[in-house]
């Protein structure tokens, strides 16, 4: 399975402008810029983006650990925030925080789980930094 998307960059990197195009076109001539990732300004940034992918790709993960281990989960509710060095040009840090609700589990399977999927969601793997996890079983 490929998946693919394009960007489109003009001018210089502080004043230019560029707009990113998903295979699916769920972002469609997206806006981004200098202005969207290291201030305020409207459109999307790469960080933005790769937190999505994260928070989703590990909720999805998780939602598989737990039906293999017999479980079902209610609600998932991840939220990623990535940390960019901006002067080092790193990401540093991967911290997902997740409220979850699943009827049944203990609370040391449901860590175990949490771990596994933290671990193994392809997006986790891609990764080159720490990564955390703050989950709260509801």
């Amino acid at each position: 399975m490929k998946r693919n998307a394009t960007a489109i960059w003009q001018g210089s990197g502080k004043d230019g402008k560029g707009n990113l195009t998903t295979q699916s076109t769920t972002l469609n001539k997206t806006q981004y810029s200098y202005s969207s990732r290291f201030e305020e300004g409207v459109g999307t940034n790469p960080e933005e983006l790769v937190a999505a992918a994260h928070a989703g790709c590990f909720a999805m993960a998780l939602s598989f650990k737990i039906d293999e281990a017999g479980f079902k989960a209610e609600n998932l509710e991840t939220k990623c925030v990535i940390n960019l060095d901006a002067k080092e040009g790193k990401i540093t840090q991967s911290m997902l925080t997740l409220m979850a609700t699943v009827h049944g589990i203990s609370k040391e399977k449901f860590d175990e789980l949490v771990a596994d999927a933290e671990k193994n969601c392809p997006i986790s793997k891609l990764l080159n930094t720490e990564i955390k996890v703050d989950a709260t079983l509801a």
